[in-house]
């Protein structure tokens, strides 16, 4: 039997909400399903850091409200070859007046000059989330 080596990729996601409790979530061209901001961390960059940037570059959203960390886990992206990603979750509340929105994504990550429909989702959700992003979305009841 021979041992593939796992590849371990470092996400950081953003859960935000609005002062009525709303989730902000998009769908891209790509995949149809709900998404919230995130992204891989960079080399030297802490995981509070890239939630921040993330946020800004996926949503254009700049000034939010204090993070916090929810959970942290280990996410099978798939099996062969063997990738994972260690997953941080993070809490921000924003103040945002529009209920809907398209951003061209910026910084220098693979989704750059895509653009992302974004809209407010009321909790709990019933819809089917990309890379089971929703797995805490539990937490923000707590």
């Amino acid at each position: 039997m021979s041992s593939q080596t796992v590849t371990y990729v470092e996400k950081a996601c953003a859960y935000i909400t609005r002062e009525d409790g709303a989730l902000l979530v998009f769908r891209s061209a790509e995949d149809d399903r709900l998404q919230v901001p995130k992204g891989t961390i960079e080399a030297g960059e802490s995981p509070s850091n890239a939630v921040l940037r993330e946020i800004e570059e996926e949503s254009g959203l700049a000034a939010v409200g204090d993070t916090t960390h929810l959970a942290t886990d280990v996410w099978n992206r798939r099996d062969s070859p063997p990738k994972r990603y260690v997953r941080h979750f993070f809490h921000t509340t924003v103040h945002e007046p529009r209920e809907r929105w398209t951003h061209v994504v910026t910084g220098e990550g693979a989704e750059r000059g895509m653009a992302f429909e974004y809209s407010w989702l009321d909790l709990p959700a019933a819809a089917e989330f990309a890379l089971e992003l929703d797995d805490y979305l539990h937490l923000l009841d707590a």
